[in-house]
């Protein structure tokens, strides 16, 4: 006799909806108290902002319980929060910008759009995807797709340049970031890929000043990523969204493989290319120069933003100037690109790392989905997804800073801009269905007598 014991493992709704309720109020809060702060009143779309707010919280809430009853109640709360902390600080750069007589293309209301968008095609992907390693099917369907994608800010008659990297398109009035959602396509690419051929490419090739090499023959991807990347570096003129796919591809190899020699291998070849576009295109060698040099008389007037941004940094000091009180206006697009110095400026350096330990958060539950599912796919898909957010915030935070030089990247679901947040609230789905996938309970046999730890329902079978 032996007896098939089925562990039921605990979905935590109940947690999730508390938390969910928690990230409402606290950012429903934070906009009431820009505009308390800006004008002295309670702004009048706070209502609204509520309604939606409460609507999208139950949306993603029901979602789950019907669709996923075991992912992480963590990942929504924690992306609602950023969302809501994002709407709130673009309100407020949008209301400094008037109060001063400045113009911005950027709003709470369009960003609340935006929201409601990517909250949808979020609900869509738990609903519908049901098994994660069904995506595996359309592996090279993701690879071209990622790569028009990538590549469709070449085409003429829809390209667009903005601040010297060509990166966007534009079609009937609407400008789009294609690469944002390149790179979900890719994600998920490599993470079919990689499972597929993990054995080959771990096997050691010649072993070079203590390195063990890949062989000649196992260069076929890396290459081929690399292309991609070079493309995007040398004809978009973008570093940031280079570094980000080769930096996705090499992080995955890593997983896959366990062999460091593809970290050194992957910063060996991306390394050349980057000197050369830093040394040979004038917008990037402005960007050099403001990371080495930003506050020298020479150079003050062309760093202006991220000089801008460092005074804001420090005026924030450690509690902050207060929600709706600073002066964002004075940075250029501290509604996107600089969003970080607008929130540290009014939230000091407590709330930023308050800030930056949601992120951490956020990453360290993708992460533990991808340890714990059981297929190779779903792991480095999970793992992946989790870099992506990861390399992210620590360009754009780091650009900020002056830690690395500055790219044209956006903070996840705190900077403006419909791209980013839609793709973002894809990724989000995603990661939902892979972390039910991980935390799911599965029938296991056990002998006849055996005591099983916690909660269970048995049933005897004869064998």
């Amino acid at each position: 006799m032996a007896t098939i014991v089925s562990y039921t493992a605990r979905p935590r709704r109940l947690l999730q909806a508390l938390m969910l309720a928690f990230a409402v109020v606290i950012g429903v809060t934070a906009y009431g108290l820009v505009g308390l702060g800006r004008f002295g009143e309670v702004p009048e779309p706070l209502p609204g902002l509520a309604i939606g707010a409460v609507v999208v919280a139950i949306a993603l809430q029901v979602a789950v319980m019907w669709r996923a009853p075991y992912a992480d109640p963590v990942i929504l709360p924690v992306v609602v929060l950023l969302n809501l902390l994002g709407i709130a600080m673009i309100e407020s750069v949008h209301e400094a910008n008037e109060v001063f007589g400045l113009r911005t293309s950027a709003s709470a209301d369009r960003q609340m759009l935006w929201t409601v968008l990517g909250v949808i095609l979020c609900v869509g992907v738990i609903v519908t995807l049901r098994d994660h390693r069904r995506l595996r099917r359309y592996t090279w369907i993701f690879a071209v797709c990622g790569a028009v994608l990538l590549l469709m800010p070449l085409t003429p008659g829809i390209g667009s340049a903005r601040n010297g990297s060509k990166i966007w398109i534009e079609i009937a009035g609407f400008s789009f970031q294609p690469a944002e959602l390149a790179k979900i396509a890719f994600a998920l690419f490599f993470a079919g890929y990689l499972v597929s051929r993990r054995d080959t490419l771990a096997l050691a090739g010649p072993k070079v000043l203590g390195i063990h090499l890949p062989r000649w023959s196992d260069f076929g991807p890396i290459l081929v990523a690399w292309a991609f990347a070079m493309a995007v570096l040398v004809l978009e003129t973008d570093l940031g969204t280079s570094l980000m796919f080769f930096g996705l591809f090499v992080a995955m190899l890593y997983v896959a493989t366990d062999r460091l020699s593809w970290l050194v291998i992957g910063a060996v070849m991306f390394l050349p290319p980057a000197v050369f576009v830093a040394t040979q295109m004038t917008h990037v060698q402005t960007r050099i120069t403001c990371w080495l040099d930003p506050l020298s008389s020479e150079n003050f007037s062309a760093c202006e933003q991220i000089n801008q941004g460092l005074f804001g940094l420090a005026n924030g000091g450690i509690a902050g100037t207060g929600l709706g009180e600073g002066r964002p206006d004075v940075v250029p697009h501290a509604e996107s690109d600089y969003i970080f110095a607008s929130f540290a400026e009014e939230m000091g350096m407590v709330g930023a790392f308050a800030l930056l330990m949601l992120y951490l958060l956020l990453v360290q539950r993708a992460i533990r989905a991808a340890v714990g599912i059981s297929d190779g796919f779903g792991t480095l898909l999970a793992a992946g997804l989790g870099f992506t957010l990861a390399l992210q915030v620590f360009v754009v935070v780091g650009g900020v800073t002056r830690v690395i030089p500055l790219t044209g990247l956006t903070l996840p679901f705190l900077a403006a801009g419909g791209s980013s947040l839609v793709c973002n609230w894809i990724i989000v789905g995603i990661l939902v269905r892979l972390s039910d996938a991980a935390r799911r309970p599965a029938a296991r046999q056990v002998p006849s007598g055996a005591p099983a730890p916690g909660p269970r329902t048995t049933q005897e079978v004869a064998s």
